[in-house]
């Protein structure tokens, strides 16, 4: 199973007790699904190096509807613009037919 990923936000904060936020866009190939996939890691160096991962994968409209705009909406945001970018440029359009030639 081949999942590719492009990171959208990464924050930690420790050192002793250690909290890591990550979120990535996820491409499943096997499965054709696109999605984030939010993880919270959770390291407590005092409880005998005891970790806690918690994974989650949401739709990236329910992503984007949480509350609040993050650096991991944002960057979606911005990723999303490129994609789907709306050029009314003509030169740009003629270039493009150039090239098709």
């Amino acid at each position: 199973m081949a999942h590719l990923r492009r990171e959208l936000y990464r924050q930690v904060r420790g050192p002793e007790v250690t909290h890591a936020d990550r979120c990535a866009l996820v491409f499943d190939t096997d499965t054709k699904s696109l999605y984030v996939e939010h993880e919270v890691a959770h390291l407590d160096a005092c409880v005998s190096g005891t970790i806690e991962i918690q994974t989650a994968a949401m739709d990236i409209a329910d992503y984007l509807k949480q509350g609040g705009q993050t650096a991991g909406h944002r960057e979606l945001w911005r990723l999303l613009r490129t994609l789907f970018k709306d050029t009314d440029d003509t030169e740009e359009m003629i270039g493009y037919v150039r090239a098709l030639r």
